[in-house]
């Protein structure tokens, strides 16, 4: 409602799987998207927004962290920390604009890593993530040794000679903890 009374035109979406959904229906100019949302976080959401359509702004957003710098491991290009006044969100999208057509080339070299969750433990007891080939698509499970966090980490597909590079998502209280 900010956003609309300013003059911004405005679409909405519930969660990141809602938001590539109106992305097949319209392309914005900038994506303004909360950090922690159900079913796939705006850690996941941004990353597949950078990949999938790096012409397009990005602006995170969450309540977890209190300087006004993009935090560490995040993809985006400008940040705005929830609870401060609304000039505060008025102004980081001003700077995202105002930057954009140096970022806008930046990106279209860049392969941004992808964002996956944690999956729980397999039958054994070891931690796995489940990682999508950006080249041939497939999925497979990756044992979690050591997790590493808020690092990019590669790894081969297993399926084809790609080189795939990820994030494993911390939790909230982890995410906190390491961007703090």
């Amino acid at each position: 409602m900010l956003l609309v009374s300013t003059g911004y035109d405005v679409v909405v979406a519930d969660d990141g799987f809602a938001a590539l959904l109106q992305l097949r229906k319209t392309e914005p100019d900038v994506i303004v998207s909360d950090l922690e949302m159900p079913r796939m976080s705006g850690f996941e959401l941004l990353s597949v927004v950078r990949r999938r359509f790096p012409q397009i702004l990005t602006l995170a957003m969450s309540g977890a962290y209190g300087d006004e710098r993009v935090p560490v491991g995040v993809i985006a290009d400008g940040f705005y920390a929830k609870g401060g006044p609304p000039e505060n969100l008025f102004r980081a999208i001003e700077q995202v604009i105002h930057a954009a057509p140096a970022r806008s080339s930046a990106h279209r070299h860049e392969v941004a890593p992808a964002w996956v969750p944690r999956n729980g433990n397999d039958s054994h007891g070891t931690p796995y993530v489940m990682v999508s080939c950006e080249e041939c698509l497939r999925v497979f499970q990756l044992a979690v040794i050591e997790e590493e966090t808020l690092q990019v980490l590669e790894v081969p597909c297993r399926f084809c000679p790609n080189k795939n590079r990820y994030i494993i998502e911390p939790s909230g209280h982890d995410a906190r903890e390491a961007c703090a």
